[in-house]
């Protein structure tokens, strides 16, 4: 069993992404005989790690109600992940942003500084 659990984790090949990050997420909805991709566009509040169970969640605003969504990590349901934006955040769980509003709600990005050997060349 532990061996099926690391196969499958090991072929995971979503982006590395963390809580802060703003992610789009394709999900595959099934409406009667067809399926369709549904793009789901919010912030990283959370991360659970725990192997074949791992799940992230994601919040968005959506007509001025907040919207969560858990995402089971490794669900066959999931068609990709996109990292749209780099937040730079000091929790590993951001459920403080549930309670702020507008301006107050929003986080600051992470630049990826270039390492010095590139900025020699």
């Amino acid at each position: 069993m532990k061996k099926i659990n690391e196969s499958l984790v090991g072929a995971c090949t979503h982006p590395a992404f963390r809580p802060g990050d703003t992610v789009v997420v394709s999900v595959k909805v099934k409406e009667g005989s067809r399926e369709r991709l549904q793009a789901f566009e919010g912030v990283v509040l959370a991360k659970r790690n725990r192997g074949i169970n791992s799940s992230f969640t994601v919040r968005k605003i959506s007509y001025g109600e907040g919207v969560e969504r858990v995402f089971p990590l490794h669900s066959p349901m999931i068609e990709s992940i996109t990292v749209k934006r780099l937040g730079r955040v000091r929790r590993a769980k951001l459920y403080y942003l549930r309670s702020l509003r507008g301006k107050a709600a929003r986080i600051k990005e992470r630049l990826i500084l270039k390492s010095k050997q590139s900025k020699k060349a």
